[in-house]
């Protein structure tokens, strides 16, 4: 969609493939491309935290909307296989443990705490420091933004067919990805993106909150080896046919994202990142990924590191600007 991916034709294609450019949501042409499928790999998604709450209705058109649609073609073609793009997003605050209380859920950090300097969530029963842990796959589910939300719902939609129909689904969550050909110039984009394009700009990124905030960057490469696996694997992983099963897919190298902004700024040889403060609504302050069931189940384990990873996106090719609805 135009808002998430601009508008340009994509590069020209070669291959013994047809391809075709289409909505996810139009039944009719999944009902003509379907026929003869063993598998599918639903990718197509409205990314990102958006512009402002009136994103809502095109968030769950595209997202659950459109992955109904595609869930129905796929069982009038009886194909009982799915790799869903998923999301880290689910998750929502990463995983935190008290000294005092064990592991603990925080509250959503509130305004006046962004507002004062204070990003790192707190215990919810005494109010003590925590220490960010490595999230699982079994944590629990707790969207904070409109595509958070829609994403977790694809997962739920997935779910539902899977036992209805006796198919099997693997839900990879994706950490932060990032690579060549991401758009550019859009509120849809992710964080990488974002910086680069203000590089490209000539202008210093700029960071919010005090930079510190932890992810796992994880480059496109391993996220499209991570895909060809979860086709390849025995179907329904540990958890069989009729469910889905949900992996995280990350680096397993979790970096802040002011190391993001200071080491792609000087591959690049621009200027050094700004830090801003401040947070966006929706914005959580750690999330940082178990690798381990992924390589369980997968036998996924990320090749490209951080370092060789940011160094190439210096130059990468992005995408055009996206058109972007007033």
């Amino acid at each position: 969609m135009p808002q998430a991916h601009g508008s340009a034709e994509p590069p020209a294609w070669s291959g013994r493939h047809e391809l075709v450019i289409g909505d996810v949501r139009d039944a009719d042409l999944l009902a003509r491309l379907l026929p003869g499928v063993d598998a599918v790999c639903h990718q197509s998604a409205m990314v990102g935290h958006g512009v402002d709450p009136g994103d809502a209705p095109e968030y769950a058109s595209h997202n659950d909307y459109g992955t109904a649609v595609l869930l129905a073609a796929m069982y009038r073609a009886r194909i009982d296989r799915l790799v869903l793009a998923g999301s880290m997003v689910v998750y929502g605050e990463g995983r935190y443990e008290c000294p005092a209380h064990g592991v603990v859920r925080p509250a959503p950090r509130r305004p006046e705490q962004i507002a004062a300097g204070q990003f790192e969530p707190p215990c919810p029963e005494c109010g003590r420091p925590l220490a960010d842990l490595l999230v699982p796959e079994d944590a629990p589910l707790d969207p904070r933004s409109t595509y958070a939300a829609t994403k977790l719902a694809q997962e739920h939609l997935a779910t539902a067919w899977a036992r209805q129909t006796g198919g099997t689904v693997w839900s990879l969550r994706y950490h932060n990805v990032y690579g060549p050909r991401m758009p550019r110039d859009t509120p849809y984009a992710g964080v990488a993106s974002i910086f680069r394009s203000a590089l490209t700009r000539g202008e210093a990124p700029r960071v919010l909150e005090d930079g510190c905030q932890r992810r796992d960057f994880v480059h496109v490469t391993d996220v499209a080896m991570a895909n060809l696996l979860a086709l390849e694997a025995a179907c329904g992983g540990s958890a069989g046919t009729g469910a889905l099963e949900a992996v995280n897919v990350c680096s397993g190298q979790p970096h802040t994202v002011g190391e993001l902004a200071t080491t792609l700024a000087a591959a690049m040889g621009g200027p050094e990142p700004v830090v801003v403060g401040g947070a966006r609504p929706a914005d959580v302050r750690h999330v940082v990924a178990d690798p381990a069931k992924a390589l369980e189940l997968l036998g996924f384990r990320a090749a490209k590191s951080f370092e060789d990873g940011v160094a190439a996106f210096a130059t990468d090719e992005l995408r055009e600007p996206a058109t972007v609805k007033g």
